[in-house]
């Protein structure tokens, strides 16, 4: 048996491949396919754009997919949202869906929006986010280089943001939030319902959200004279209770511990001057907690 999943072509696909290797499964894929191979035989990968995923999850072409929110909001599709995978192009950053207007636009409210004409690549989404204000405008497809249609071409767009850098560097403000999205594992309801599919999706799920914690951690070792650990553990973080091994033959010991990245640079030094020595930092693969 195989569970056939849809990952995302094109601006997700490097990191959805970097995601997958650092979970344990190794893609490659040549250049003019479609169909990658993993080191897996029970996986079936497609490569497809993220706005068609959900749909054909929802149909039962695919068991599972991932793609944004967004697309799966915008495709009305019926889908188990199996687990959120908080990554994204270039940073962990949601996407955000927003209304952006010309910096020097007389439009500064939703309700301003009334008669206007809006592009956007998320039709459905916009139509109903603006019925839900009130709001009667003409929502028309965009089929790319949304950003510079305003406002030569229409009134306003509905965009899909990481940094906001692109809309900045169009001249562009935002008006509005239409909705935060998160990229997503989801699977067609029927698959989810067989055994052994949903148990291979929360595998992978296990997995996939073990490699995304472990960017924000690291690994810690060091020794310490027993003399000196009660004020090494007041200063150390840990995600439980740090490890603590007695080295033989001697009045020292060593501790490990899995902290936020982001203390090591003060927490290093910190531990040194309580006493810490032959202290070691490592990355992580996979964080389960």
């Amino acid at each position: 048996m195989k569970l056939r999943i849809g990952l995302p072509k094109g601006s997700l696909q490097e990191a959805t491949f970097q995601l997958f290797e650092q979970a344990g499964y190794k893609i490659s894929l040549n250049s003019r396919s479609y169909y990658p191979a993993v080191n897996d035989p029970e996986l079936e990968i497609l490569l497809m754009r993220a706005q068609e995923i959900p749909r054909y999850v929802h149909e039962g072409v695919l068991d599972a997919g991932i793609s944004g929110l967004d697309w799966i909001m915008e495709n009305d599709a019926d889908v188990v949202e199996v687990a959120d995978l908080e990554y994204s192009k270039n940073t962990s950053n949601p996407i955000k869906v927003v209304i952006a207007v010309a910096e020097n636009s007389g439009i500064n409210n939703i309700s301003d929006l009334n008669g206007k004409r809006i592009a956007t690549e998320l039709v459905n989404v916009t139509k109903k986010y603006l019925k839900g204000h009130g709001v009667s405008a003409i929502v028309e497809y965009s089929w790319g280089a949304t950003e510079v249609k305003v406002p030569h071409l229409v009134d306003a767009i509905a965009d899909l943001t990481e940094t906001g850098s692109s809309l900045a560097a169009n001249k562009l403000r935002v008006i509005d939030t239409i909705l935060t999205s998160v990229t997503k594992l989801h699977a067609n309801p029927i698959a989810w319902r067989d055994p052994w599919k949903k148990e291979k999706l929360e595998n992978i799920s296990i997995l996939l959200q073990g490699a995304l914690r472990a960017r924000t951690k690291v690994g810690l070792k060091m020794n310490v004279p027993e003399a000196a650990l009660g004020k090494i553990l007041e200063t150390l973080p840990a995600m439980k209770l740090p490890t603590i091994s007695k080295l033989v033959d001697s009045d020292w010991v060593a501790i490990e511990v899995i902290l936020d990245e982001i203390q090591m640079r003060e927490m290093i030094p910190a531990l040194k001057a309580a006493g810490a020595q032959d202290i070691i930092a490592y990355p992580l693969t996979k964080v389960i907690p």
